[in-house]
Parts: structure tokens; C-alpha cells; sequence
């Protein structure tokens, strides 16, 4: 077995490990929108009228200038760029326009060369254009597609330069994992402005909060939602200053979960030219409709068809029977050999520590990340999937969400996801920045149901689908509704046998009762102690009244004997005198 010496997974460490791996180690927004967030997953595509085949074809030349409408039309058809809305600024093409069309400042074009960041994506051709314009936007592109330089480079060129009134512009992610990544990203493309960025964590909160003066040195804010929530409420963070705010995967932090907080944080940006943005990879129409609430005459860019997966991911479905195939399913293939590294998506916290716990004696460099473990613990298995120390990532739908990973070359959903956008959000972790990538998710009988859904999100993407599946039904409104609430009951991920189970279910029983009887005679003593105790104070109290009482009745007695001796005193006188 050959073993590579260096290996650099991300283009940013060296590690060692198998070449191959061949081996088997301005509103408020707050609404009932539940309603509308049933699931309404269909694929719609978001084709200009005589769209064909050969948009996705053919390299395009460079276009230096786009004057004439006909220009303008085709080349947003060659990028598959399709937009609705009022007045949209036109598209550029190429990073050199930034300075000589928009009088961009020369260090942001500076950055984007030393970055590597030769030709601007799609996404960034047009959303671009309309942030400058100072627009309302909602954009929706595949993952991995730029979005987040996509709103970067004209928030930077709107503030200028770093100014000492406060936050300028604030950004909101789901996770704290994508909200550090932004984080790298704005110091990376700010590089040359002393621009102060603040990531609100616990310790930048509470250092806020102590010393007044450090907020208004700051320009940009980056939150996840609820820790700027409590910021607000303690009056640590101001918001009336901002002028760009940016919901990075807006879908997900517009739906039930994270509707309220949303809700708190726009009510509390006051400033009367703020411009909002939104920008996802999947966009719910329950979520179009709620974002027209708040929003004032958005443009809307879909970059390919809307909530489809990108076309750089071979898509696979594997059907693996009852729960224990996919155990099985998941060996076969370190033992066939895979190219790390993996991310395996579970549907919950429990599945993922078990699943952890059978792959860490199978010989491979595996780790778990979920909400549970610390702020550390997470940030080391991030590096450490960067670095290649780790071939195989056990993750729940916490890195499902703008994780930027460019050498994930496989991933696996181990558990069917609970919804089209969960699956595209999951897959969207391989094949990025037009890298290609693999994905596999396993179902079994218990999924069926819901297959027609992934389905769909294949064929629209390009991949190859047998005809029996294309002739599934759609899941109904009201199963997706269910699914999206509450995942399918499974078994516990397990490999021994049914008698092994049994025996430990019944040894932890065994401890779990001597617990009991050890905790009830602990009790039982501590009472029997307090008895004494109250015994001992009731006696204590009864001796003393007792003694107190003899006392008494011993001074009575003295008295008596001193008056007897006094009256013989007395009779022995009268007799002396007689």
C-alpha cells in the first residue's frame, strides 16, 4: 500500500495519509406563516421563454462591454441568469469593471487577485450591480456559487472606510461555523482598510457590554440570531446605524424556528435607507411571499433553476432494505476504498454519536460534530478536517448550512433529509466552485414515500434516474409537513446481536435500580439522622425543664429549713429568758 507523504485536501495544509484511502481504517415581520412553510418543494424552473439546451453549454467569451439590450439578454442567458423585478441594473463581466465602471477603490480589486478570484461567478455578475444600486435583493444560486463575495465586495465599497458611529452593516447566519467563515472572509477582502469587524460571541458581548465606548469603533457586525437577540434586549448592541443587513441563508432563518428572533433583530435596524438582502441556495415560495412583506421593490436573481442541486454533483440513490444495510453499506465502502474526505449527515445528535461509536474501531480517522460538543471541541474538528487528520466527518444539519469545504469529495446521507432543502443544502458540501463531487443518500422501505421528492432534484440537476422512479408520486402536502416536523422513527445504529442488546439493556437497568437503592438508603439514613437529632433536642429540652423544676423544688426546701430554724432559735431564747 502506496502512502502519500503530503496530501492537501484544501489547498491550505499537509497531511499524511493513503492516497486512495484503499484501506479499511423596517417592519416587523412576525406572521403565522406556518401555514405557508409546508413544504411547497417542487421544482420550478426559471427559464426565459425560449431557453434551450445550449444555455448550459459553451464557454463564454469575455464581454468587455454589455451596451445594447440584445447584449445584455444574451448574456445573462448564457449564465442562466434569470431576473424579476423593475429598473435591474445591468450584469458585468469581469472583476476589472469593479474599478473602471463602479470607480471601485483599488484595494478591494487588489484583494479579489490575491485571493485568486480570476472571473466573477454568476451570482456576483448580477447581484453585484444591484447592491451598488442600493436595491433590495433576494438571491438565489447554487451552493458553492460565490454568494458570499456576492454582498462582501459592494457592502465594502458602499461604507468606503472604517468611520467611529457604530455598526454599518450586520450579517446573520444560522450557524456560528458560517458565521466565523464570513468572518475570514471580510478581513481577507478588507485587507488594506482598517475596517473593524466584530464577530458577537460571548466574550465580544461581554466586553461590549463593560466598556460602552468599543461599539461605535466598529463597522460591521457578524451575529448568529439569537446571541444579538439577548444583545439587544441588554442593551449591550445598537442597530440604528445600519444600513446593509444580510440574512445568509435567509430560508432557513426565516422559518418558525428562527422567524421570531428575525422578527426582533429588523424591528431594531431603524435607519431609514437600510437595504436588505437575502441569500440562499433554496428559497421556498412560503418564503418569497413573507420576504415581499418586508422587503421594498426587491429584484429577484435565480441563478439555473430554482431549488435545484448543482450540476457538479453526480447524485446517487442507494436502496439499502432495513435499517442495518446502511451500517453495512457504509463498511463496503472503506473496504472498496474512498477518497477522503467524507461527510456522513445523520438525523439527529443521538444517531450521530452512535454511528461514531461503530466507525471509530473500523480503522479510519472518523469524528462526530453536533450542538452538543464545545465551541473548542468544534473548532478543532473544522481544522482538522482541513488539515486531512480527519478522512470521515459523522455531522448533523448543523454543517449542512454554507459550510465552504472545496475538497469534500463524497457525501453520504445516511439518513433520508427531511425535506428538498435540506437534501440540497447537504449535498451542496461536495462539488463546489465548480469542483465535481459525489453524492449518496441511502433509503429504505420507510422512506419510499418521500423518494419522488430527491427524485426530482436529480433530474433537474442533470443526473441519470431510472424510469420506474420517475413514475413515483409526489408526496402529498400534508406527509411533508409531517416529515419536516418530526424524522422517521429508526433503529438504534447497532451492530450486535439482538442477545448482546438485551444483556446490556439489562445491565444498565441493574445499575440504573442499585442507583435507586443506594440513593432511597441514603435517604432513609439521613432521616433516621435528623430523627436522633430531634430526639436528642426534645430530651435535652425535657432534662433541663426537669432540673429546673428539682431546682425549684430544692430552694422550697431550703426555705423550710431556714424558717424551722429560725422559730427553734426563737422557742430556745423564750426558754433562756424564762
Amino acid at each position: 500500500m502506496d502512502i502519500m507523504q503530503e496530501i492537501n485536501f484544501f489547498h491550505n495544509s499537509k497531511s499524511a495519509i493513503d492516497e486512495t484511502l484503499g484501506v479499511t481504517k423596517d417592519k416587523k415581520i412576525t406572521k403565522d406563516v406556518e401555514k405557508d412553510q409546508e413544504g411547497e418543494e417542487s421544482i420550478n424552473c426559471y427559464n426565459d421563454e425560449n431557453e434551450d439546451e445550449d444555455d448550459q453549454a459553451e464557454e463564454e467569451p469575455l464581454v468587455k462591454d454589455l451596451n445594447s439590450m440584445d447584449d445584455v439578454k444574451s448574456f445573462r442567458k448564457r449564465h442562466r441568469i434569470h431576473i424579476y423585478g423593475t429598473d435591474i441594473p445591468n450584469p458585468f463581466s469581469s472583476f476589472d469593471d469593479l474599478e473602471s465602471k463602479y470607480n471601485f477603490q483599488p484595494y478591494i480589486c487588489k484583494n479579489l487577485k490575491n485571493s485568486a478570484y480570476e472571473k466573477p461567478t454568476p451570482i456576483q455578475m448580477q447581484a453585484i450591480p444591484i447592491m451598488i444600486h442600493g436595491r433590495d435583493l433576494m438571491a438565489m444560486a447554487p451552493t458553492g456559487s460565490g454568494k458570499t463575495l456576492a454582498y462582501i465586495i459592494p457592502m465594502l465599497h458602499d461604507l468606503k472606510g472604517p468611520e467611529k458611529i457604530g455598526y454599518r452593516a450586520l450579517i446573520i447566519s444560522p450557524t456560528r461555523e458560517l458565521a466565523q467563515q464570513i468572518y475570514r472572509e471580510f478581513k481577507k477582502m478588507a485587507v488594506g482598510k482598517k475596517f473593524k469587524v466584530c464577530m458577537l460571541t460571548k466574550a465580544t458581548a461581554a466586553t461590549q457590554a463593560q466598556t460602552p465606548h468599543l461599539r461605535e469603533k466598529f463597522d460591521i457586525l457578524i451575529s448568529t440570531p439569537l446571541r444579538l437577540v439577548h444583545a439587544i434586549q441588554q442593551d449591550i448592541i445598537e442597530l440604528k446605524n445600519v444600513r446593509h443587513l444580510i440574512l445568509d441563508e435567509a430560508d432557513k432563518l426565516l422559518e418558525l424556528g428562527f422567524l421570531e428572533q428575525t422578527d426582533e433583530i429588523f424591528a431594531a435596524c431603524s435607519n431609514v435607507k437600510l437595504q436588505k438582502a437575502l441569500f440562499s441556495a433554496t428559497f421556498p415560495s412560503s418564503v418569497e411571499t413573507l420576504a415581499n412583506d418586508f422587503m421594498k421593490d426587491p429584484i429577484r436573481v435565480v441563478i439555473g433553476l430554482k431549488n435545484a442541486a448543482t450540476e457538479t454533483i453526480k447524485q446517487k440513490l442507494l436502496y439499502v432494505g432495513q435499517e442495518e444495510g446502511k451500517l453495512i453499506a457504509v463498511r463496503q465502502l472503506i473496504q472498496e476504498g474512498f477518497k477522503p474526505p467524507v461527510l456522513i449527515f445523520v438525523q439527529s445528535i443521538e444517531r450521530a454519536k452512535e454511528l461514531f461509536h461503530e466507525l471509530i474501531y473500523d480503522g479510519i480517522n472518523v469524528d462526530v460534530i453536533h450542538s452538543e460538543r464545545t465551541k473548542a471541541q468544534r473548532d478543532s474538528i473544522i481544522l482538522n478536517l482541513k488539515q486531512g487528520k480527519i478522512w470521515v466527518l459523522i455531522a448533523t444539519e448543523l454543517m449542512a448550512r454554507g459550510m465552504d469545504f472545496k475538497g469534500v469529495n463524497l457525501v453520504i446521507n445516511y439518513d433520508f433529509p427531511q425535506s428538498v432543502q435540506s437534501y440540497i443544502h447537504r449535498i451542496g458540501r461536495t462539488g463546489r466552485a465548480g469542483r465535481s463531487g459525489e453524492a449518496v443518500t441511502y433509503y429504505t422501505k420507510d422512506d419510499a414515500p418521500y423518494l419522488k421528492s430527491v427524485v426530482n432534484v436529480m433530474k433537474e440537476s442533470g443526473c441519470e434516474v431510472p424510469d420506474w422512479m420517475l413514475q413515483l408520486k409526489n408526496p402529498s402536502r400534508e406527509s411533508k409537513k409531517r416529515l419536516r416536523k418530526k424524522p422517521i422513527e429508526r433503529k438504534t445504529i447497532d451492530t450486535r446481536s439482538t442477545y448482546d442488546l438485551k444483556k446490556m439493556i439489562r445491565k444498565k437497568e441493574i445499575i440504573e435500580a442499585s442507583k435507586k437503592r443506594k440513593a432511597r438508603k441514603l435517604a432513609i439514613a439521613s432521616d433516621k439522622n435528623e430523627d436522633i437529632n430531634k430526639g436528642d433536642t426534645i430530651y435535652g429540652d425535657k432534662k433541663e425543664k426537669k432540673d429546673k423544676s428539682k431546682g425549684d423544688n430544692n430552694s422550697k426546701y431550703e426555705s423550710k429549713s431556714l424558717l424551722s430554724n429560725k422559730k427553734t432559735k426563737q422557742n430556745s431564747r423564750k426558754k433562756k429568758i424564762n
